[in-house]
């Protein structure tokens, strides 16, 4: 147990016996426990393995390399269609937790084996990303955009083209994309 992780689990108001079945899963694996993007995160080799989140409606790990397990029990979940790599398995009472400790011993040791392996995720290029039809024709009005959306990272390209995308009223999209252009000329990404 990492005592720097420890704030995470007192502060827990719902979900604290499950994410504390959890944590003991996880350490019972020889996992590394860390606190990373404000979660404890669990790793083999400094390679991430699994993370521990809550939200309202329950609490879950987050497998980071989901998409290459088996899953022979079909418990992964994609929490969005846009994590390509990523995977949870959700959980709503620590009965559920201990009846599956096995399983999730299993998912996380095959996991390890993963990195042990080198596999690596194809994940799909910034460039497979569409431009919302409202972006496009800022970046072909507008030369500086163009060029400041180029030199960002890939990632920070991915995180506005996603925004964008996902207002479904073009009034909508154009109000967020006439927000993040002073951000973008800056060489900024989203949450800069």
């Amino acid at each position: 147990m990492n005592p720097k992780v420890d704030f995470y689990f007192n502060k827990a108001k719902k979900w604290q016996e499950e994410i504390e079945k959890l944590r003991m899963i996880a350490l019972d694996c020889g996992l590394t426990e860390e606190l990373k993007w404000g979660c404890p995160c669990y790793s083999f080799k400094e390679s991430n393995i699994v993370l521990i989140h809550v939200f309202k409606e329950y609490c879950a790990f987050l497998f980071f390399k989901g998409v290459l397990l088996k899953d022979p029990k079909g418990l992964l979940i994609q929490q969005t269609e846009n994590v390509q790599s990523a995977r949870q398995i959700r959980f709503t009472g620590v009965k559920e937790i201990v009846k599956m400790e096995r399983t999730l011993k299993a998912y996380i040791h095959e996991a390890i084996e993963v990195e042990k392996a080198g596999l690596k995720v194809p994940l799909k290029k910034t460039a497979e990303f569409s431009a919302p039809e409202e972006f496009q024709k800022k970046l072909n009005t507008i030369p500086a955009l163009k060029t400041a959306f180029k030199a960002l990272t890939p990632g920070r390209q991915r995180a506005y083209l996603l925004y964008f995308s996902a207002a479904k009223q073009p009034k909508t999209r154009e109000s967020r994309i006439e927000k993040y252009i002073p951000q973008i000329l800056s060489g900024k990404g989203l949450d800069d």
